[in-house]
């Protein structure tokens, strides 16, 4: 008789665990990230000058609302992340960037212990904190905000009923058209892969 009273109070409570998982709508994730642009980054000044935009980790926090078991949308957020610029080789600034994103994102086996993603959204790319250095020292560097769709897939982890660890990667479009002492000199295409690992929880 205990043991079968044992038995119905354990599977009452991996019930209640796996309903309070089912019921859970937000999740927040906290992690690492590397920001890597792309190899060719323009070239300024009527082409005279080519553009090198160095990578950059910083931690990264996002949440996404999940409208349904498979369908979500997710804001992700960053500490600034700041990139070495080369012109011709020679370090020329060191430029901040904050790069929030919104993705509307669908899980598949949604509720299994692993659950690919994939995602589509919108970035907004704030460049600030702009120091000119070598070549472009005595000068004023500024770059524009770019706006472009990003995307993102990556795979979701289930060790226990709200807690998870997830691997992702995301291509990011940013362009940025770039001033030195107000006149235009070109466009940096950064265009980046941001790809990193987070731990995430279910409420």
């Amino acid at each position: 008789m205990k043991i079968k009273v044992l038995a119905l109070a354990l599977a009452a409570g991996m019930a209640a665990n796996a309903q309070a998982a089912d019921d859970s709508n937000w999740v927040v994730k906290f992690g690492v990230h590397n920001v890597a642009p792309k190899s060719d980054n323009g070239r300024l000044a009527g082409g005279t000058l080519k553009a090198d935009v160095g990578d950059d980790a910083r931690p990264t926090v996002s949440l996404e609302y999940m409208a349904t078991p498979n369908w979500g949308v997710e804001v992700l957020a960053a500490l600034p992340f700041e990139h070495g610029v080369k012109l011709n080789g020679a370090h020329a600034a060191d430029v901040k960037q904050l790069p929030p994103t919104v993705s509307v994102q669908y899980h598949f086996m949604a509720g299994q212990q692993v659950s690919p993603f994939v995602g589509v959204g919108l970035n907004v790319t704030r460049f600030f904190g702009i120091k000119e250095k070598g070549p472009l020292a005595g000068t004023q560097l500024d770059l524009e905000d770019s706006w472009g769709p990003a995307l993102h897939a990556g795979v979701d982890f289930n060790f226990a009923p709200s807690w998870l660890f997830t691997v992702d990667a995301r291509w990011i479009d940013i362009e940025s058209d770039a001033k030195v002492n107000g006149a235009k000199v070109g466009t940096v295409k950064i265009s980046p892969f941001v790809y990193g690992v987070a731990v995430g929880y279910r409420f």
